[in-house]
């Protein structure tokens, strides 16, 4: 099997830049990474990433929005999306997983953590 697509949306340059290092490091992934979600359907659809990385909240677009978005998409619908968030509230737990998001992670988060939630969810599919 080829390397698994990972996408990631977040407005944190720096998170972008060390998620897309370690992932791509470890040899087992591809990785699209975007600053916001402005385009996030054309994106999906060009990229066909195998699960999608998205911070909560972002200043033009936040990931419940996107995820109501993607919901009525057919390939967004069938991608596992895995939120990421600085922020820990189970009101927003509650709403992501409604909407059908598969893993809640809260900011900092530690990279090994990160990596064994992402094999997690791609073992699912």
């Amino acid at each position: 099997m080829g390397k698994r697509k990972v996408m990631v949306v977040d407005d944190e340059e720096n998170f972008l830049k060390i998620v897309k290092l370690n992932l791509e490091e470890s040899g087992q992934y591809e990785v699209l990474t975007l600053p916001n979600a402005k385009n996030i359907i054309s994106e999906m659809h060009r990229f066909r990433p195998d699960v999608l990385l998205l911070d909560l909240l972002m200043p033009s677009e936040g990931g419940i929005e996107v995820c109501e978005e993607l919901n009525n998409d057919a390939l967004g619908s069938k991608t596992p999306i895995i939120i990421v968030s600085g922020l820990d509230k189970e009101q927003d737990k509650l709403k992501a997983y409604k909407l059908g998001v598969v893993e809640y992670l809260t900011k900092p988060i530690d990279l090994k953590t990160m990596m064994n939630v992402i094999e997690k969810v791609l073992r699912k599919i």
